[in-house]
């Protein structure tokens, strides 16, 4: 039997560790997602996001009355995030030029899970630094994080919790499709880099006009 060496040994306790600090970030609830996928990184999705109303990245009132009659994408994430957020915003960001590039009428909104640290004006610097097009891309704040976690496991069916020892905050790692009715009607894996399948749901969805 082959003996591991000291090097093989940190290495593997190097990766594990990784894996154990991404999935706290990274873990979600998946009750009521389709337990099969017809495209990769696509799933259907049922539910009623309830009415709010929130900031945006300007210090203005956002919420159902300004998205409702559109389609638009949500996520969750925070500025601080030191996991998957750095990898779900360029992700969306990617998106949102996909989208405008194919003159798809789709808006996106980002709903931070630390409000307390990310107010407006932080939001807004954030959203510049990361190549958002802030014309149709929100940032939202102006809540307490217990409304948002909340809001986040009614609409979206995902919880938001402080993970303990650490300044991880859990949150979903998918970005939602809500309809013009206002019903989330897919979920999409925001960590897949690759975005073709994800990308044609949406073209074909925001088309059938659904």
């Amino acid at each position: 039997m082959k003996k591991w060496s000291n090097a093989n040994i940190f290495s593997f306790l190097v990766t594990f560790i990784c894996l154990i600090l991404l999935s706290g970030c990274n873990w979600v609830y998946n009750m009521d997602l389709s337990s099969s996928e017809d495209l990769e990184g696509v799933n259907e999705f049922n539910t009623e996001v309830p009415s709010f109303s929130f900031t945006d990245h300007n210090g203005h009132n956002m919420g159902t009355e300004q998205l409702m009659g559109e389609f638009w994408i949500a996520k969750m994430f925070f500025t601080n995030c030191p996991t998957v957020c750095p990898i779900m915003t360029p992700n969306m960001q990617t998106l949102q030029e996909s989208t405008q590039a194919k003159n798809l009428d789709v808006s996106y909104v980002s709903f931070t899970v630390d409000p307390e640290y990310d107010n407006a004006e932080h939001l807004k610097k954030y959203g510049e630094n990361v190549g958002a097009d802030l014309s149709n891309w929100t940032f939202a704040t102006g809540y307490e994080q217990k409304e948002l976690a909340e809001f986040s496991k009614v609409a979206f069916l995902s919880p938001v919790e402080e993970v303990e020892g650490s300044e991880d905050i859990m949150h979903s790692t998918r970005f939602f499709l809500i309809n013009p009715a206002g019903k989330a009607i897919k979920a999409y894996d925001g960590m897949m880099v690759d975005q073709d399948d994800i990308l044609m749901d949406i073209e074909n969805t925001v088309n059938e006009g659904l």
